[in-house]
């Protein structure tokens, strides 16, 4: 049994960011809670700008989620590391490897001091000397092992507030921090996957 835990998908953090610092209107059915550790406001000034991001954030959280549910090809980095490759065929390979993100469609002039220091304040939690606990996985053993059997390859968590969870394509499932470390929470997720 394999089981990839993604704690650091950076098209979903990085979007989670921006809708909370830029102040971003989003609306839409099954978009994630607010972060836990809240960035600086940094809201946009031009009003025309912030409708454009606020209508354009649940579709690309929609592709991102969607493309960090996916399972990975192994062999895409060989394909890669082939001289012969060619540019267009190279594109689509990393397109595949990375997926979409909010840089494709904005640019990436939204990021400021501000996101490199909420990323710093995440790594430091993420490493303190209390974050590393017993697995979530081990005290939940029983119901992960039933969500493997039904196909689950893949959890994917998010530093969001509260419990949030939601299933990601055929191999995926999505949770909050507060999800995964709470193991009733934890379990009763896991058994929606089955």
């Amino acid at each position: 049994m394999v089981i990839t835990i993604e704690d650091d998908v950076h098209s979903l953090l990085d979007l989670l960011w921006i809708r909370e610092a830029r102040q971003l209107a989003t609306s839409g059915d099954d978009l994630p809670p607010h972060l836990s550790l809240s960035p600086v406001s940094e809201p946009v000034s031009d009003d025309e700008q912030r409708r454009v991001w606020s209508h354009a954030w649940p579709e690309v959280w929609r592709a991102c989620l969607a493309h960090a549910g996916e399972e990975r090809d192994p062999f895409v980095f060989d394909q890669l590391a082939l001289t012969s490759t060619e540019a267009d065929e190279r594109r689509e390979l990393l397109a595949r490897l990375f997926g979409p993100s909010w840089q494709d469609s904005f640019g990436d002039a939204v990021f400021t001091e501000q996101y490199e220091e909420w990323n710093r304040g995440r790594f430091a939690e993420r490493t303190s000397p209390g974050a590393v606990q017993k697995s979530p996985e081990q005290l939940c053993l029983r119901d992960l092992v039933g969500a493997w059997q039904a196909g689950l390859t893949k959890i994917i968590e998010i530093p969001c507030r509260g419990t949030f969870t939601r299933r990601v394509g055929d191999h995926a499932l999505l949770v909050t921090a507060p999800t995964r470390e709470a193991p009733d929470a934890y379990a009763e997720a896991l058994r929606s996957f089955a």
